[in-house]
C-alpha cells in the first residue's frame, strides 16, 4: 500500500523548493499548481470551464489569462467560489489519475497549497507542512514582482493560518534554509520509513 505524504504550506513558504527536495529523494510528486496549469491550456477542461463563467478571464488562443482571473476574484468575493467549484472537481480526477498510476510507489507526495481548507488532509497518512517566519514570507511574495501587498493580503486571508497548519502537521519543514529543509525533509522520510518497515 503506498504511504500518502501531503505537503502544504501557506504562499512564500517555500513549498515548490521543499516539493523537488522530495522529488530529488525519489518520491512521484503531484503537484496540485502545475494540474491546474496544465488543465488550464487551450481546449483543456478547466480552460473550458472558465470560458463558461469568465469569457473576459480567456486569451484569443483560448487559454486562461491568469492576471484577468485574478483581477477578477480581487473585485469580486463570489468568483473565486465559482471557480473552485469548477475546477476542484477536474483537479480530483487528476489527482486520483495520478494515485493510480503510482500505486506501486512506496511513498508518493501530493503538493497542495489548500490541503487543509478543502480538506485533504483526511486522505494523506500523514502531512508535511513548509514554515517560515511571516516577514520571510511577505519579503519572498513580494520580491516576486508578480502579486501586490492587497493581492498577497487576500491570498492569506483564504489560507489557515500558519500556526494552524503547523499544530496539525505530523512533519514541520523550516524553510529558512535549504540545509535545513532538505534536513528536516530527510529526517521524515527516515521516520515514514521506519514506521512502514517497523
Amino acid at each position: 500500500m503506498t504511504f500518502i505524504l501531503g505537503l502544504t504550506g501557506s504562499i512564500g513558504m517555500g513549498k515548490s523548493t521543499t516539493a523537488r527536495m522530495f522529488a530529488e529523494e525519489g518520491l512521484p510528486v503531484w503537484d496540485a499548481d502545475a494540474a491546474v496549469h496544465r488543465l488550464y491550456q487551450p481546449g483543456q477542461p478547466a480552460a473550458l470551464a472558465v470560458k463558461s463563467l469568465f469569457t473576459d478571464a480567456i486569451n484569443p488562443d483560448g487559454s486562461v489569462n491568469r492576471a484577468t482571473l485574478r483581477a477578477l476574484i480581487q473585485d469580486d468575493k463570489t468568483v473565486l467560489d465559482r471557480l473552485n467549484a469548477a475546477v476542484h472537481p477536474l483537479v480530483a480526477a487528476d489527482r486520483a489519475d495520478f494515485i493510480e498510476s503510482h500505486k506501486t510507489a512506496d511513498i508518493l507526495l501530493l503538493d497542495v497549497p489548500l490541503l487543509y481548507e478543502i480538506g485533504l488532509d483526511a486522505a494523506c497518512d500523514a502531512v508535511a507542512v513548509v514554515s517560515a517566519p511571516a516577514d520571510v514570507q511577505r519579503q519572498r511574495v513580494l520580491d516576486r514582482g508578480a502579486m501586490t501587498e492587497a493581492e498577497f493580503q487576500t491570498i492569506l486571508s483564504r489560507q489557515m493560518p500558519d500556526a494552524e497548519k503547523r499544530a496539525r502537521a505530523d512533519f514541520i519543514i523550516p524553510t529558512t534554509s535549504l540545509e535545513a529543509a532538505r534536513q528536516a525533509v530527510k529526517d521524515a522520510l527516515a521516520s515514514i520509513r521506519r514506521t512502514r518497515h517497523a
